[in-house]
């Protein structure tokens, strides 16, 4: 089945490439040398002060295609009080090799001019999967064909073939805002990895694990997650929703009011698949409100675990490889370590 014949003419709007601005460079193209003028979303700063005194501005600068160090001599005061992170600014500067890594040293005039909304293309921002939508949603859609049981396969076919405005969402949400597969498409890409992983370590562990529920679990366990997050005028940004309430809690109700449709839902069965939800960040520190208490919550937890963490490390490879030749990565503050990054066409 293909997407077009859930969501019909609407398909072929989800998902569109972003459009293709050349006058401003991408940090993917920027070379040590070069002069550039572009817009960029501020990640992260911090004033400092060098040995002799002289305050300077450490910035964190990103488009869709990646980061770049960016630093301010000039202005480094006035620009920390007039620049929140977050905010999206015209950077002027040159681009240099500083620590064995990609640097712009913004110009002393309008080296950083804060822009407003309306500025600025926001598809600059929002970087979408590489891997082709309509070929993983199918693949979800035939790990829900195989369920044995069936009030769960009712529940899922609910959700990912009879709902189209949820089905939209789906597809073209993300998974975060900045941690792992933040762009758009990656909440799809994220959900058939650690589908893949269950399916797998379910048939490893046959008479431990209830496979359809583990699976059913790995579907539906970051769905609140179309409504904690929305395309702002910078990029990928929580809602009021996702701020106040998470996409846990959010994810739960969902299930449960489509759980009200289905007669005779086994009590225990829902009870379960509950827990699967709640669960799955692993600890109550992770924003987990309870800690996985059976087989199949430890195993969708460790299986969520895993795939966000190998793509963290894949986009900060990709990030801050680029063909610099840098063997490390800088401190990443949600790994709490430096990365060796390999060139993986040598290997």
């Amino acid at each position: 089945m293909k997407l077009r014949d859930i969501l019909g003419e609407d398909a072929k709007n989800l998902l569109n490439h972003a459009s293709g601005e050349k006058e401003k460079s991408f940090v993917s193209e920027m070379k040590p040398g070069m002069i550039v003028t572009t817009d960029l979303k501020v990640i992260s700063k911090r004033l400092q002060e060098a040995k002799d005194g002289k305050k300077f501005l450490l910035l964190t600068l990103s488009d869709r295609t990646g980061a770049i160090r960016a630093i301010d001599w000039h202005n480094a005061e006035e620009n920390d009080t007039i620049i929140p992170v977050g905010a999206v600014v015209r950077a002027r500067g040159k681009v240099v090799i500083y620590d064995e890594r990609l640097q712009l040293n913004l110009d002393s005039q309008k080296g950083l001019s804060l822009l407003e909304e309306g500025e600025y293309d926001v598809q600059r921002f929002l970087a979408i999967t590489k891997r082709n939508v309509n070929e993983m949603f199918n693949k979800l859609l035939s790990y829900i064909e195989n369920l044995k049981n069936d009030y769960l396969k009712k529940l899922l076919k609910i959700f990912f073939e009879e709902d189209k405005t949820f089905i939209r969402a789906f597809i073209s949400a993300p998974a975060a805002v900045k941690v792992h597969h933040a762009y758009k498409g990656g909440l799809l890409e994220h959900t058939l990895s650690v589908v893949e992983l269950c399916e797998f370590l379910s048939t490893k562990y046959p008479e431990s694990i209830d496979r359809d529920l583990l699976t059913s679990g790995a579907l539906l366990h970051d769905i609140g997650k179309i409504k904690e997050y929305g395309i702002g005028s910078s990029g990928i940004e929580k809602t009021d929703e996702g701020e106040l309430i998470g996409h846990i809690s959010i994810g739960l109700e969902m299930v449960s009011t489509k759980i009200e449709k289905i007669p005779d839902f086994p009590n225990n069965l829902k009870t379960e698949l509950k827990h699967l939800i709640l669960s799955h960040h692993g600890e109550m520190d992770w924003g987990s409100p309870v800690v996985p208490k059976t087989t199949e919550a430890i195993v969708l937890h460790m299986a969520d675990n895993l795939d966000s963490k190998i793509a963290q490390f894949r986009e900060i490879e990709n990030r801050e490889f680029n063909g610099s030749g840098n063997s490390w990565s800088n401190y990443d503050r949600f790994l709490n370590r430096r990365i060796y990054m390999k060139n993986r066409d040598m290997i």
